[in-house]
């Protein structure tokens, strides 16, 4: 089980007071877009095995979104950090980097 930290209200809450909103820091398309930039935005998203940045919103507290780092195959949390962010900080990334020399980034 995740325990994951909102980084609003400082809860650290296990995964199922969390609403799992999918994959962080994606470029949206919307109108004016062309038809294989709207597909990408809407059906491609990356399914990595290792670190991932994902959207969670704490359901049952604050229900503010917000960004967390993981690792899918450990299921290891690095860190949290507000959703209006649009780069990961870089403490988080000098954790992962600790911890994962062999990461590549996250873009």
């Amino acid at each position: 089980m995740l325990l994951i930290e909102c980084p609003y209200c400082g809860v650290k809450a296990e995964e199922t007071e969390l609403s799992p909103g999918y994959e962080a820091h994606l470029k949206r398309f919307g109108p004016g877009s062309t038809d294989e930039e709207f597909e990408a935005y809407m059906f491609a998203r990356k399914n990595p095995k290792g670190v991932h940045f994902e959207r969670w919103r704490h359901a049952y507290g604050c229900g503010k979104w917000f960004l967390a780092a993981r690792c899918t195959a450990t299921l290891e949390v690095f860190g949290t950090y507000p959703a209006q962010v649009g780069e990961p900080p870089a403490d988080i990334i000098e954790k992962i980097k600790a911890r994962r020399p062999d990461w590549k980034g996250y873009k």
